[in-house]
């Protein structure tokens, strides 16, 4: 959890070219990469500087941890002190942010941005409300501390500036405990502050504690939580809805008593109300002082989450992770799991930035049974897009045998997407071959509207009709297109071209790119009608009116379609032998049923391929 754990005597006598030899050689043995030259100047310049300070305010054996990583997240403070509090003689932590930043200006009169002269990159989050922001993320999810209410202390020292003119506006965001402010210029008072906060005895012990301490939210956070998240009026629960909520109460329970794990494998359709099963959990769970946490395989889906369940306190957030993110987690530490879209679980965790002690090959199935008492999955295993993927029910029951763990299964035969038609989540199932009854034309449904367009401009016309009286409605496609960056400029290059039509996909980006609003928030903020989106942005989402362009990848020939993988140009489809073609073939159908309903009201249909708009005609009657 840390890069590098000394003390701060070490440091200070320490050759700065040897520390930091010394930290790239672990950086390179755990996380397998090493940082960028400006992170290796940082470490060479800041440490040395933090170190002397310390000696000089007589706290020399104080510990510090070195690039702590925070757990479960990707982030890492630029280093912990732990030692002992002066007063109550307990456990006492200092988080430091350090800067090498001479001068530093609000961003455009935002007290939050800061604008720094001649780094790139645009404005930065205030390091007092990064480092507070660290210190409530420790407190939330290290167990060891959660009754030590005055154990976290955090603060940001800029060493280099001693122009106190230089970097006032930075004074303008309120300091707290976990939030103080210290330059060049205030170093003394910097001193006076650490002693405050950490005797002059050796740090070991209180390190231990921290890096040894159980992973799992804090009963303050599930209590916030359970405000947010418990009492959201949305959540009405049916039929077997509330029959996999009550199971899952009833696993908790009894694998706390019976100190043992259980596993809970929840499948149905689009619409069938997984998340709303998840978020359910998430909330009552939280009340009951659970130690709870929700997690998905996909961007768009978990900030979006983290957007809507965490809108008013954004420590809820937290509790939103990616399944990656269980590598290191302790055994059962937490009571449950909830892995919503778990048919987007891969095989491995482990991708380029994984750390070599992490590359075990372990699966990730694995790690995320391993890392509560009773793991939920909610799947839709013809959601399975992509290779790699491999959430089936099948596949977890068959590894949770393998480890002796007993599970238990409900299918969630209602669903509430696409005007609640089962008939049309049937009919699409059937075209695209996902069942063993042959294709069928459409019959229609009162509750549900399917529209044939001969032209992608038809197509979001009809669309954009529909958003004129009130309606959200979205553009997707089969990934047939190449996918470009945006222009230096700030707009989105129209890559999906048909005809005489053209317009962009949805954003690469996480901010806002114009009026295109972030990749993982397309279907679902303001803006995201006019580009087209693809399934890893629509997955997971729906929408009044879903309009559907079916690239030359899926063809109708001879009374069923048949795929075209040549026409495909989704690069985790390129390699044959990872992906043979009956493999592609099963994915790229699975893809268009993600597509085909999204839709709330209707879905209007467009193919590219003149004979495969011909047959769609002659199925869809309405």
């Amino acid at each position: 959890m840390t890069l590098l754990r000394t003390t701060a005597e070490r440091v200070a006598i320490a050759d700065p070219d040897s520390l930091v030899e010394q930290l790239l050689e672990q950086m390179l043995h755990q996380r397998g990469y090493l940082p960028a030259k400006a992170e290796q100047q940082s470490w060479r310049r800041s440490l040395p500087v933090l170190a002397a300070d310390l000696r000089d305010a007589g706290l020399g054996d104080v510990e510090m941890l070195v690039e702590y990583h925070l757990p479960l997240t990707s982030q890492r403070a630029d280093v912990v002190l732990a030692g002992t509090h002066p007063t109550t003689g307990e456990p006492s932590y200092v988080v430091v942010e350090l800067k090498q930043w001479s001068a530093a200006t609000s961003f455009e009169g935002n007290p939050e941005l800061v604008s720094v002269p001649g780094m790139p990159g645009g404005p930065k989050l205030h390091p007092v409300l990064q480092v507070r922001g660290y210190c409530n993320y420790i407190a939330d999810f290290a167990r060891a501390l959660e009754d030590q209410p005055d154990s976290l202390a955090g603060m940001v020292y800029l060493h280099n500036a001693t122009d106190s003119a230089a970097v006032a506006d930075l004074t303008e965001v309120p300091v707290s405990t976990t939030g103080r402010f210290f330059t060049g210029v205030t170093r003394g008072a910097m001193i006076d502050f650490l002693r405050t906060r950490l005797a002059p005895h050796p740090g070991r012990a209180a390190a231990d504690i921290l890096l040894n301490s159980a992973v799992a939210p804090s009963q303050q956070l599930l209590k916030v939580a359970a405000d947010e998240v418990r009492n959201r009026e949305q959540f009405h629960l049916l039929g077997n809805q509330q029959l996999a909520v009550d199971l899952v109460m009833h696993a908790v329970e009894q694998a706390r008593r019976a100190n043992s794990k259980r596993i809970i494998v929840v499948t149905g359709g689009p619409g069938s109300g997984k998340s709303v099963i998840a978020l359910s959990l998430l909330g009552e769970l939280s009340r009951q002082g659970r130690t709870v946490l929700h997690a998905t395989g996909s961007r768009s889906f978990t900030q979006t989450l983290r957007k809507v369940a965490g809108h008013r306190d954004k420590r809820v957030q937290s509790m939103f992770k990616y399944f990656n993110q269980f590598m290191d987690a302790g055994a059962n530490d937490l009571d449950i799991l909830i892995l919503d879209e778990a048919h987007r679980i891969r095989e491995t965790s482990v991708d380029r930035y994984t750390r070599a002690a992490l590359r075990t090959g372990r699966l990730q199935v694995d790690e995320l049974i391993s890392a509560a008492r009773v793991p939920v999955f909610l799947l839709d295993q013809h959601q399975v897009v992509r290779p790699g993927e491999m959430g089936t029910r099948e596949q977890i029951e068959a590894y949770a045998a393998h480890l002796g763990v007993t599970t238990h299964h409900v299918e969630l035969g209602e669903q509430f997407r696409c005007g609640g038609s089962e008939e049309y989540m049937l009919w699409v199932a059937r075209i695209l071959g996902l069942r063993d009854e042959p294709p069928v034309a459409w019959q229609g449904d009162p509750q549900f509207q399917v529209l044939v367009a001969d032209s992608p401009a038809e197509l979001e016309a009809i669309l954009r009709n529909k958003t004129d009286d009130g309606y959200s409605a979205r553009m997707t496609a089969g990934y047939c297109w190449p996918w470009s960056n945006a222009r230096d400029g700030g707009t989105l290059v129209e890559d999906v071209v048909i005809d005489d039509w053209s317009r962009p996909w949805n954003s690469k980006s996480d901010r806002r790119v114009g009026d295109a609003p972030p990749a993982p928030l397309w279907a679902t903020d303001d803006g995201g009608f006019g580009q087209v989106g693809c399934v890893y942005t629509a997955q997971g989402f729906e929408y009044d009116w879903n309009g559907v362009i079916i690239g030359p990848d899926l063809l109708w020939r001879d009374g069923h379609f048949v795929s075209v993988r040549r026409a495909n140009r989704d690069p985790d489809f390129k390699n044959t032998v990872k992906v043979p073609d009956d493999r592609f073939d099963v994915l790229v159908r699975n893809v268009y049923k993600v597509l085909l309903t999204r839709g709330m009201v209707g879905t209007v249909i467009y193919s590219t391929d003149r004979e495969t708009r011909e047959a769609l005609h002659r199925l869809i009657t309405e």
